[in-house]
């Protein structure tokens, strides 16, 4: 199964202020961004830094957005967001601007979804999510900003998902290796108890020595 979201609209202005001076933009509460892409002269523009920040939070690589430009909707993609490596802000931006009617390659994350019945059966079981992530293409409208990968066929202990087990539809091409392993089955292992251990250590200096003297016996 895959998922997206309803338009996102994001209101932005041209940018005039360029280079280290952008720091003066953030002091006012502004995000520097930069527009480029399909039909479109790399243009500088500004939002809101704090309603952005939060809106890109939950907005995925795939995330089809329309930046507002005094009236004006440009379709576009996230492609890139630079933070402050030491406080985590959100410092800049780079819009995509795309074509609704030619398709795009992306990666989408995988979200596991259900239960797996295999934990129930198998006392120390363990499910293994090994591919976070596939690489796909397909138009805009059709690409998803997830896609739900349903674990309740995990039966036992050798099931395991593979990007070959997905249904994507044929809207969509999946340009990840179809063997790729998304998830599969491992166990715990068990934990001897520290007074069975001993135990177990005790009894076998017994079992030496009856050993032994069976030996001289003989």
């Amino acid at each position: 199964m895959t998922t997206k979201q309803d338009d996102i609209i994001i209101k932005v202005e041209k940018r005039s202020v360029t280079g280290k001076q952008v720091n003066q933009l953030r002091r006012q509460g502004l995000l520097p961004a930069v527009v480029y892409g399909y039909k479109v002269d790399s243009y500088p523009i500004q939002m809101d830094r704090h309603s952005t920040s939060l809106l890109m939070k939950r907005i995925t690589p795939t995330t089809l957005v329309s930046l507002d430009l005094d009236g004006k909707k440009t379709k576009a993609i996230v492609r890139d967001r630079n933070y402050d490596v030491v406080t985590g802000e959100l410092l800049h931006l780079d819009f995509l601007a795309i074509s609704m009617t030619e398709k795009l390659k992306a990666y989408v994350a995988l979200e596991l979804t259900g239960d797996a019945p295999v934990l129930d059966e198998v006392p120390g079981s363990l499910v293994n999510h090994i591919l976070n992530e596939i690489e796909i293409e397909a138009l805009p409208n059709d690409m998803p900003e997830r896609i739900e990968v349903d674990i309740t066929g995990l039966a036992t202990a050798e099931d395991l998902i593979t990007v070959a087990d997905l249904n994507l539809g044929d809207k969509i091409t999946v340009l990840t290796d179809e063997n790729e392993v998304i998830v599969s089955i491992s166990y715990v292992a068990e934990e001897v108890e520290p007074d069975e251990l001993g135990e177990e250590l005790a009894a076998q200096p017994e079992v030496l020595e009856k050993g032994k003297k069976e030996e001289e016996e003989e």
